[in-house]
């Protein structure tokens, strides 16, 4: 064979091998798809999602229980601040308001970093880490000898005490689906709306027979026997976490290290932390529906946090209720919440399904949940005019009680819907951002709009000064309506990319 023949030969090869070469380039062996993780068909027994009614409920009466603890824990030392005046010397009526009303400020601030771990490590580590640290605090609280430990420590119990409420709603989306939802939120909305009315029921008996300090000793003792029960029967419910771990324990099993949640959105930690603190912040600004709707419930909520901050001054006041006593004067909000938890309860599903049935739709639309707080909440303000005129003119005591019990009533139908629409609006990954914005601005009108209160009345009296909150929540009143007729228009234009 000539030279040139094998030169020939050799080139023939060389220029084989790169064709072949190309040709794997252009036709990869593995397709992308083939790489995603998610779960095995609708029916996946490990999607949250279709476990049994029992588990997933009793997530949700964990949950439910976790924030009925962290609100208790809000206001279970109202009655008793004159205690805590004298023990810690505070002479300002303000500091001493604001003694109260710090916790509030946690739980404003809180979310902002319980979200983002929540992402990177799922809900129930979370879950397990913060009620760890609430407890501590609480004790630190009892512990206190002076007023800026005592403020600093109350301060840290809400920040942690905060992680049910921002994880909650989350929780409901992963474990409930959107059509059983009414009845779950409602169980779960017991705590920011009960909770803070229990807790001085209890805490005026306890700190009239115990002293002060022992009306944070109980909430110790029960967030600590409510911290048990979710290391003992809470899973994981983080969809996000489940295929994550998923993914990593095929990528062990398989050797294939390209295998994906099809959830993993491929942030680092410090992105995740990054839009953990700005997601609540650019759905305030950039999303009307979010800010319309925080705006309005952190007004209600501001307007009850009033009322549990001045109750203790204006029963003792006007009616010679003693410590033990003033508690006593708070069972009105209870009362009315309690009733429109079953109105709720009876009404939210049926009404849901009713309006599926009307529009011919599948799917609900989360302007649905909007009928309720479209229907009750105005009569928030003829309960405050009523409480504040009877309790001007010094009428039998369960007069303004009975005012308290409808401003109650209606205070549910903000609060809850409100949740319900945010959750169904943005679905379990972006839920914990929406409701994290929301507890944002109405911790923050909890914590300071009752520092105003003494002041006000001081300046209107007890009439005028609750005339001028009624007429603040009326005003507010058309805000469900508006999102109602406008909520669907508004959400094609203006997409908040998270």
């Amino acid at each position: 064979m000539s030279p040139s023949t094998n030169e020939e030969t050799e080139q023939n090869l060389v220029e084989a091998n790169l064709k072949t070469d190309e040709e794997a380039v252009k036709l990869p062996s593995r397709k992308p798809q083939d790489d995603v993780v998610d779960w095995d068909g609708p029916d996946d027994p490990q999607n949250p999602l279709n476990w049994s009614n029992t588990k997933s409920f009793g997530h949700v009466v964990i949950v439910a229980v976790l924030s009925m603890v962290v609100n208790i824990a809000s206001t279970m030392v109202a009655p008793a601040m004159a205690g805590v005046s004298r023990d810690l010397e505070i002479t300002d009526m303000t500091l001493a308001t604001l003694a109260v009303s710090i916790y509030l400020l946690g739980f404003a601030l809180g979310p902002l970093v319980i979200s983002s771990l929540s992402e990177m490590y799922g809900r129930l580590i979370v879950y397990h880490t913060f009620n760890t640290i609430f407890v501590i605090f609480v004790i630190a609280c009892a512990l206190s000898q002076t007023t800026a430990q005592f403020l600093v420590f109350r301060f840290i119990s809400g920040c942690a005490g905060a992680a049910p409420l921002s994880l909650g709603g989350g929780t409901i989306a992963d474990v409930i689906p959107i059509e059983k939802r009414g009845a779950a939120a409602a169980l779960f909305g017991l705590g920011p709306l009960l909770g803070p009315v229990l807790g001085p029921v209890i805490g005026g008996f306890v700190a009239q027979g115990k002293g002060w300090r022992w009306t944070f000793w109980v909430v110790a003792i029960v967030g600590g026997a409510a911290g048990i029960g979710t290391l003992i029967f809470m899973r994981e419910t983080h969809p996000n976490t489940l295929l994550e771990r998923k993914a990593a324990r095929l990528r062990r099993t398989t050797g294939n290290p390209h295998l994906r949640s099809k959830l993993d959105r491929g942030l680092t930690n410090q992105q995740i932390i990054v839009a953990a603190l700005v997601r609540p912040t650019k759905l305030l600004i950039f999303s009307p529906i979010v800010l319309g709707m925080s705006i309005y419930v952190a007004l209600i909520f501001g307007l009850l946090y009033l009322l549990f901050a001045t109750f203790s001054m204006v029963f003792e006041g006007q009616y010679g209720f003693t410590t033990g006593t003033s508690g006593l004067a708070y069972l009105g909000l209870g009362i009315g919440e309690l009733v429109g938890l079953v109105v709720f309860g009876i009404l939210s599903d049926r009404i849901l399904k009713a309006k599926m049935a009307a529009d011919n739709v599948q799917v609900p639309k989360p302007e649905y949940r909007l009928v309720l707080m479209m229907w009750f909440p105005p009569v928030i303000g003829l309960g405050l005019f009523i409480y504040g005129w009877t309790a001007y003119y010094k009428v039998h005591w369960m007069a303004p009680i009975f005012g308290t019990s409808i401003v109650g009533f209606g205070s549910f139908f903000v609060i809850m819907p409100s949740q319900l629409y945010l959750v169904d609006l943005f679905g379990s990954e972006a839920a914990a951002s929406a409701l994290g914005a929301n507890i944002l601005l109405r911790s923050m009108f909890g914590a300071f709009l009752p520092l105003a209160g003494s002041h006000m009345y001081a300046a209107l009296n007890y009439g005028w000064g609750n005339t001028l909150l009624g007429f603040l929540a009326l005003a507010f009143a058309p805000v469900p309506i508006f999102f109602y007729r406008y909520g669907e228009w508004l959400r094609s234009r203006t997409t908040v990319k998270l």
